[in-house]
């Protein structure tokens, strides 16, 4: 395969690891934990893996060097980074033992399923350290939920003498890994389960979890991209831009990429909700930005919206949640099947309260049908199809047609729009990400190697030099609660939304005026690999503020 330039020069970098993890380690356990939320139902369910305690690694003369042969799977989106965590992996079980094995299960937890699987050697990994993508061995969607799954898994993992299997994946993929974890703890099977924390929408992080691997990469590549847009935004000095950014559940990457590029108006889903604004609050918001700076003679500028904005105004909330009630099946818990697409949306007004309904109808027409047709596998909503940017373009454009007729607007309102989603996925990892990566595989061995299951990855003290970082690892039952998921209740980690008593919130808000009025553009400019450390190995601005450095 052909390479440019910078895939031959990145192939040569070999990630920092922490002190911790460059020679023998042992445990070091602190006190017993419990989950965030719903105690005595989440013990209940996970009787064999509740309660464990956090670990972390600490220096010790030797370690146990046997041999051990893990599986691995690439789950859910992906995310920079993650070949990193493979190739961390595998460079920590044969740094245990030369005769230790890792194979990796493709097309995700379909692949362990399914008996689909590759062995890694030396020149496998080579190919793929520091390059973004899952293309190593492919990720995929499936959902590992169901005892016949488990046994399946369990045939091959026998079959290949596997003690462990490390899933990298989300909240919902790690939540799989847990109650595998019990699975084969409750059954007996010898074999542990390891979770990693992936994801670029950065909802997978609490006390201790400081950033899901995948989301400084993301950020920066977005940045990037809205910097040129702004660059051209201040040249050309005519369109406003409308920018939709990937995060559906929370404003994680919007903040982040506001942090780096200070536009003129960034969105949080989560402050609208918080604030109960309706559709037209928002649209009024960014209207006012517009109207204040064409007085100034501004008729340009930039708006960051997440993708799961819409999602976040509580009517709509309501309705979306009353949406995805009505189309699942309660017996099956599957979606409802419909003759036609007509037939769907009589049977969704005839079954939604009137409250609901009137929101539903309030709405743009097009908008409204994709509301009540567009469903994922899950039977849930596809917000992420709905063109938000250009749905709130449209209505800024409507609102600023009235305020020009009673005298309130004098500018000329020209849009661009954008989605960035899957530009930011897999691009090549930033050096925090290839570093931060390559230790939470080579950590994940030591998990292994310690006899762990039902445990996370986690790498913590991130801002700080990279030998300084600490190891260890996390139960993954501490990071659950109970929530309604596809009409019942189920154990899920809880997601971490944008907080809005945190650092990096609090200083966004105390910006946003002074970027909304004036140009305050920020430029980042492309990721940078080689020079000093004050251009590449930078954490993300949210770390860096939660942290408070």
């Amino acid at each position: 395969m052909e390479k440019s330039a910078l895939q031959i020069a990145r192939a040569a970098y070999q990630p920092k690891l922490p002190k911790a993890l460059q020679g023998p380690v042992k445990v070091k356990e602190g006190a017993p934990t419990q989950s965030v939320g719903n105690q005595d139902e989440i013990k209940a369910l996970f009787p064999n893996t509740y309660g464990m305690p956090v670990v972390e690694f600490v220096p010790a003369e030797s370690e146990n060097k046997e041999a051990i042969n893990v599986g691995i799977i690439l789950s859910g989106g992906q995310a920079p980074g993650g070949h990193n965590v493979i190739s961390g992996l595998y460079d920590g079980v044969k740094s245990l033992n030369k005769a230790s094995k890792l194979y990796g299960f493709l097309m995700g937890p379909g692949g362990l399923v399914d008996h689909k699987y590759v062995e890694f050697t030396d020149e496998f990994i080579d190919e793929y350290r520091n390059t973004g993508g899952f293309d190593i061995i492919g990720s995929g969607r499936t959902k590992l939920e169901k005892e016949a799954q488990f046994e399946s898994g369990i045939e091959i993992l026998r079959k290949l003498g596997i003690k462990a299997l490390v899933i990298i994946g989300g909240d919902d993929s790690n939540t799989n890994a847990c109650v595998l974890a019990e699975y084969y703890a409750a059954k007996q099977y010898g074999v542990q389960v390891i979770g990693c924390p992936k994801t670029i929408d950065g909802d997978l992080k609490n006390e201790q979890i400081e950033t899901s691997f995948g989301f400084d990469t993301a950020c920066k590549t977005y940045s990037e991209l809205i910097g040129n847009i702004q660059r051209d935004c201040n040249s050309a000095r005519k369109y406003w831009h409308f920018i939709k950014l990937m995060g559906r559940s929370a404003s994680h990457i919007a903040l982040e990429c506001a942090l780096q590029t200070q536009p003129n108006v960034c969105l949080i889903s989560e402050e609208v909700e918080a604030k109960q604004m309706s559709l037209d609050d928002v649209v009024t918001y960014i209207a006012t930005a517009v109207a204040n700076r064409a007085a100034d003679g501004n008729n340009f500028g930039t708006v960051l919206i997440p993708e799961g904005l819409i999602e976040f105004i509580p009517a709509i909330k309501k309705l979306i949640a009353q949406l995805n009630e009505v189309l699942t099946d309660p017996q099956t818990g599957e979606p409802r099947e419909f003759a036609s697409a007509d037939e769907q949306i009589a049977f969704v007004k005839g079954n939604i309260t009137k409250e609901n309904l009137a929101v539903l109808e309030s709405l743009p027409a097009d908008v409204a049908r994709q509301l009540c047709l567009d469903r994922d596998p899950h039977g849930n909503v596809q917000v992420s199809l709905i063109e938000t940017e250009k749905l709130l373009s449209r209505m800024v454009s409507t609102k600023l047609a009235e305020w020009k007729k009673e005298g309130k607007y004098n500018g000329k309102f020209g849009t661009q729009h954008h989605f960035f989603g899957y530009e930011g996925r897999c691009a090549a990892p930033s050096n925090y990400d290839a570093d931060y990566c390559y230790s939470l595989g080579y950590n994940a061995s030591r998990l292994i190697s310690n006899g762990k299951t039902g445990y996370m990855s986690v790498i913590k003290n991130t801002t700080a030099p990279a030998a300084e970082w600490v190891a260890g690892g996390v139960p993954i039952t501490m990071m659950m609660n109970i929530e309604r998921r596809n009409g019942a209740n189920k154990p899920v980690i809880r997601k971490a939304l944008v907080e809005l008593d945190g650092a990096p919130f609090k200083y966004f808000a105390s910006k946003r005026d002074e970027w909304a009025r004036q140009t305050r553009y920020v430029y980042p400019g492309p990721i940078q690999y080689f020079g000093p450390t004050e251009v590449c190995d930078q954490c993300t601005k949210t770390l860096a503020l939660e942290q408070g450095k």
